[in-house]
């Protein structure tokens, strides 16, 4: 994905960063472990998913005993998550539209709802609702997130909709409130759309969404809710 809105624009699109190795990979997370890490966690990793494999692998190999957590856009292939079963703990994915335009304009995405619909429920499939232990770590299951972004409620409220009906109501929900206009959103007139922050209203509709569809698991921006009361952010 190439959001135009992306704060980390120099990584994801500039490709600013080191080339690793599956071993010297595998080696990180081993270090990640030995310093009290509680997981280790892939960001926007699809692409290099053979090789985070063959990481996962050797590390658990020589010992890794920590959940593997994929950080994702939603823009995965059914089959390609297939072939992550039994590596991944915890699936993450931060979904983001669920209409096709404005996921090619603003996320340069072609066809983006059918590939995240099917992803969501391969990933459901495979490690079910998201699960907490005694500490409040999650250990395994699904975790979806969504930036609510200006001028486009109708796609969050599709996306709440489709996860309660089609994935599960017991599904843990992550509506965000923080989006800001970074990087070409607020340089370039053509996406004047979404230049601005989001406002109260239109998160709020998004949290009602949820609740109507019969969303239980939500974390929501406090800070963006005028009725505090009967909350159902239980995380």
């Amino acid at each position: 994905m190439k959001c135009v809105f992306c704060q980390n624009f120099e990584t994801s699109h500039g490709a600013d960063g080191d080339p690793a190795t599956a071993a010297e990979i595998a080696e990180m997370a081993l270090e990640l472990e030995a310093r009290g890490c509680h997981n280790v966690n892939f960001v926007s990793p699809t692409h290099h998913s053979p090789h985070l494999l063959e990481a996962v692998k050797i590390a658990r190999d020589r010992g890794l005993d920590l959940p593997i957590v994929w950080n994702c856009g939603g823009y995965e292939r059914r089959e390609i998550i297939e072939q992550l079963e039994g590596i991944v703990d915890v699936y993450m994915p931060d979904v983001k539209w669920a209409d096709d335009g404005s996921a090619a304009t603003y996320s340069k995405a072609p066809n983006y709802w059918s590939n995240v619909t099917d992803s969501l429920e391969e990933m459901h499939r495979q490690v079910g609702d998201l699960r907490i232990d005694d500490t409040g770590l999650a250990t395994g299951g699904l975790l979806v997130r969504h930036l609510v972004m200006p001028n486009h409620v109708a796609d969050a409220k599709r996306i709440v909709e489709f996860v309660a009906e089609e994935v599960s109501e017991r599904t843990f929900v992550d509506l965000m409130a923080q989006y800001q206009p970074y990087y070409r959103a607020r340089t370039e007139d053509v996406y004047e759309e979404i230049n601005r922050r989001i406002t109260q209203e239109e998160y709020e509709d998004v949290v009602a969404a949820a609740r109507d569809a019969g969303l239980e698991r939500l974390s929501l921006d406090q800070s963006m809710l005028s009725d505090r009361s009967g909350l159902t952010d239980l995380f």
